[in-house]
């Protein structure tokens, strides 16, 4: 975890996994470097917003892959889930509700989050019956910022196709992908 810049709540904070994800953000935003996964993510984001003043907005910035074809570019998020915590057992089991899907915005595609680099076509063919894009952070994000009560934006930017060479084909990515969300925050974010 890694705070570069200050928390102010007039401007949005924005969220991001990795150092490669961040590399052509211009440093005019406080930028947050999370770590791979939900728990990092999470942990990163409560820690930075129990320690003293809350940002105008979240805005998780990151690499997704596609789980359908013919997605490309980049999308902001209009609901996020889990792909790798059986919800509906869960609740058969202890008879309580379980932190389900996460609106967020009215139109864009739905994003699976889970602790798995997606990376086979079997997988990915299976996570598309329920979502589109797939990433390891986004839901763990929307959580923590929902909790803190803060409005939060999920942007991502496709960077494979969530199978069979994606693993190659996001390393070969990442820095183009980073030029894009750079540009996004840059036009989009005051």
């Amino acid at each position: 975890m890694r705070l570069i810049g200050t928390v102010a709540p007039d401007r949005p904070l924005l969220v991001v996994a990795l150092p490669e994800e961040a590399a052509h953000l211009d440093g005019g935003l406080p930028v947050l470097l999370t770590g791979m996964g939900k728990v990092n993510a999470a942990t990163a984001l409560a820690t930075v917003l129990a320690g003293g003043a809350h940002p105008a907005e979240v805005v998780n910035l990151g690499t997704a892959g596609a789980l359908k074809p013919g997605l490309a570019g980049t999308h902001e998020i209009a609901r996020v889930l889990q792909h790798d915590l059986d919800t509906a057992l869960l609740e058969g089991l202890t008879g309580r509700p379980m932190d389900g899907p996460i609106e967020l915005a009215p139109a864009g595609p739905v994003l699976a989050t889970g602790d798995r680099f997606v990376s086979v076509d079997a997988e990915r063919d299976l996570l598309a019956a329920r979502a589109d894009l797939v990433d390891m952070e986004g839901w763990a994000v929307a959580h923590v910022a929902r909790r803190a009560g803060l409005p939060v934006r999920l942007v991502k930017h496709v960077s494979d196709e969530a199978g069979d060479g994606a693993v190659r084909s996001w390393q070969e990515s990442v820095d183009d992908c980073a030029k894009l969300l750079a540009d996004w925050a840059r036009t989009r974010l005051v």
